[in-house]
């Protein structure tokens, strides 16, 4: 089959930032375009690698340990942050998990009390409690627009949202931005920054045809997909789902910091 339309993705950091599967969305992307026939060009920007914002038509981050959060983020300030702030106010879509979605704010502060500048597209910031705190750790439901939202966490750092950042959606079970607030993630136009992994999009297939059909829309003019069989990603959503709810019991009855 010939493609007549071909998301263009680009992938940031990929061999730094990839954590708990990570890269399995940008496997999931791939995997529901090529099944409908639309293109894929999948590019990759690591260190040092600055990239043209009109030429992709969405952008993937993922997670990675604190060492080498500090790599990235000197380079995403120095090198790659016009380029997003440019592809940001222009409509691209763009999905950073975890670190990444921390390094979209304005800063993040460890737990020895340094400061890792951000990039300031979310307005939000990071801090992390302090040595001995407890880990925000666990599988994790999410209400996104009425759809359940599942995945797996790991972060320390607690992130409070701004005046003028909008959360990405309501936590169901796990801990979210902070374990505190209620709220996951945040969002500003087609920008979305999550704390889930676990890998993100192939659990949730409506997630990813969304992220999809927008890059589409805004490069083609209409992002209507043909439907799928969601058979073997529903069973994973619901497995993982299934394991969320058993682990919040188990907080609940134990005092945790959220059900």
């Amino acid at each position: 089959m010939t493609a007549t339309r071909t998301l263009r993705v680009l992938h940031l950091y990929g061999s730094l930032l990839n954590l708990y599967g990570d890269r399995g969305n940008i496997l999931a992307l791939k995997y529901r375009c090529e099944r409908r026939g639309i293109g894929f060009e999948l590019s990759e920007a690591g260190i040092g690698q600055s990239f043209d914002p009109t030429s992709c038509d969405l952008v993937f981050a993922g997670g990675g340990p604190d060492r080498e959060q500090r790599r990235v983020a000197d380079d995403l300030v120095s090198v790659k942050a016009p380029a997003l702030r440019e592809a940001a106010a222009a409509g691209t879509v763009i999905l950073a998990v975890c670190g990444s979605y921390q390094l979209l704010g304005h800063y993040y502060r460890d737990e020895a009390g340094g400061e890792i500048r951000g990039v300031g597209i979310f307005d939000l910031h990071t801090e992390h409690p302090g040595e001995g705190s407890q880990r925000l750790i666990g599988n994790a439901i999410v209400d996104w627009e009425g759809h359940e939202v599942v995945g797996f966490e790991n972060h320390g750092g607690r992130t409070t949202l701004g005046p003028s950042a909008t959360p990405l959606a309501r936590v169901v079970a796990g801990y979210g931005n902070n374990g505190s607030d209620g709220w996951e993630g945040a969002r500003v136009g087609n920008v979305f920054g999550t704390y889930i992994h676990g890998s993100l999009l192939p659990k949730n297939p409506w997630l990813t045809d969304h992220l999809i059909g927008l890059a589409l829309a805004r490069r083609f003019g209409e992002g209507d997909l043909p439907p799928l069989d969601d058979s073997p990603e529903q069973r994973a959503h619901e497995v993982a789902a299934g394991i969320a709810r058993a682990e919040a019991g188990r907080r609940k009855g134990t005092g945790g910091l959220r059900a």
